[in-house]
């Protein structure tokens, strides 16, 4: 994982997250949005998926369904802390808390891991497509 300020915008960074190994998005390559309020370390930080993830706990506009995100956010935690959280969520999503209940339903609707793992790895070469034409400039 890397993140870094876009620019000179100390509010604004970019992140980068590899897909976990092992994971369903491992070889995947996954840009995120890190946004911070003034009251940053006491409120999180927004951070959103730039690159499109089938997953059922982040929704098509790249939102997190996370709990450190929201009401367990500690100003302890930092965004090493985060990211790790992120890749976490990647390896074990929570069923329990989806963000997108029709993905969640589509998931309990694929009949074998192995279709699973074969939706998800369209994702994965999709994203890196996707990096290669629009290439977000991690750290500007």
């Amino acid at each position: 994982c890397s993140a870094g300020p876009k620019g000179d915008n100390i509010y604004e960074w970019r992140s980068t997250i590899l897909g976990p190994p092992g994971s369903v998005y491992e070889g995947g390559v996954f840009f995120l949005d890190i946004a911070f309020t003034p009251d940053y370390p006491f409120k999180p930080p927004k951070v959103t998926f730039r690159t499109r993830i089938y997953h059922c706990n982040i929704n098509s506009q790249g939102v997190i369904c996370l709990d450190i995100l929201k009401d367990n956010w500690s100003p302890a935690l930092t965004i090493s802390k985060v990211l790790l959280s992120i890749c976490s969520l990647l390896t074990d999503c929570n069923p329990a808390d989806p963000l997108d209940v029709h993905l969640l339903e589509g998931l309990q609707a694929v009949h074998t891991v192995d279709q699973h793992k074969a939706v998800c790895h369209r994702v994965v070469v999709l994203g890196k497509v996707q990096a290669v034409v629009e290439p977000p400039g991690v750290i500007e």
